[in-house]
């Protein structure tokens, strides 16, 4: 948050999300792209100390609730040195595991429905639901960007869908495999394993699905999974060039 004044744009005072959430609860998704600085200003608020609204003076506390997710091993970033360790123990106080999409194909057909539901509510189209063939490609399908690779599916079937039922035809799924599947990047396995870490591993990744998707990065995020600013992030982060090659 900040106050009115404190730069320039700056035309009114702005309640910040903590602040906002004073006895409630806080969402925080991919908490494992913090920098450093935010992680040490974030762990302040977490050990209950005040904090101000940017170009105030006024010490502000409050009691929330934190849940966060990520989709990083933190453990790993810790040894690292990429994640704070008094931060990693302050968070680790419940850790609720959500396996992959594939393997919990049980809740494929309910979210489909959600998210068809959700998108015909925002676009006004007249779609009843799926073919039972479609039903069947989403459930087979092996799902590596996970639920928001689902919502961005059923979104665009959604737009794209000419009947009352979304068919096979309407659902434009990638080719990748997923990350343990055969064909991943690195066949642990194989004669020809080259140790690296995982940073080197994430780096190359990211290269190879930016160059399958022609530097398309919302949908290279969509596929890997991640918010498109954790991909810009990751760009950065890695030095990754349009002209590199994978």
């Amino acid at each position: 948050g900040h106050e009115r004044g404190a730069f320039t744009g700056a035309t009114e005072r702005k309640i910040g999300k903590f602040e906002a959430a004073d006895g409630g609860t806080i969402m925080l998704d991919e908490i494992g792209e913090m920098s450093p600085g935010i992680q040490a200003k974030f762990l302040r608020v977490l050990e209950g100390h005040p904090f101000e609204r940017v170009g105030g003076n006024k010490p502000i506390k409050v009691n929330v609730r934190v849940i966060a997710a990520t989709n990083r091993d933190l453990e790993q970033d810790v040894a690292d040195k990429l994640f704070r360790r008094d931060l990693y123990f302050r968070l680790h106080v419940l850790e609720i595991l959500v396996p992959a999409l594939r393997k919990r194909v049980e809740d494929i057909p309910e979210l489909a429905h959600y998210f068809l539901r959700q998108y015909v509510g925002e676009t006004g189209r007249r779609i009843e639901g799926f073919t039972d063939e479609a039903m069947e490609q989403l459930i087979r399908y092996r799902w590596p960007g996970n639920v928001r690779e689902l919502k961005n599916v059923i979104e665009r079937a959604v737009v794209l869908c000419r009947g009352r039922m979304i068919d096979q035809s309407d659902l434009l799924l990638s080719k990748l495999p997923t990350s343990g599947s055969t064909g991943a990047i690195v066949d642990v396995a194989g004669a020809s394993f080259n140790p690296v870490s995982l940073a080197d591993l994430e780096r190359q990744h990211i290269q190879a699905m930016l160059d399958h998707t022609s530097w398309n990065k919302s949908r290279a995020a969509t596929m890997l999974g991640i918010e498109r600013s954790t991909l810009d992030r990751k760009i950065r982060r890695y030095g990754l060039d349009r002209d590199e090659t994978s």
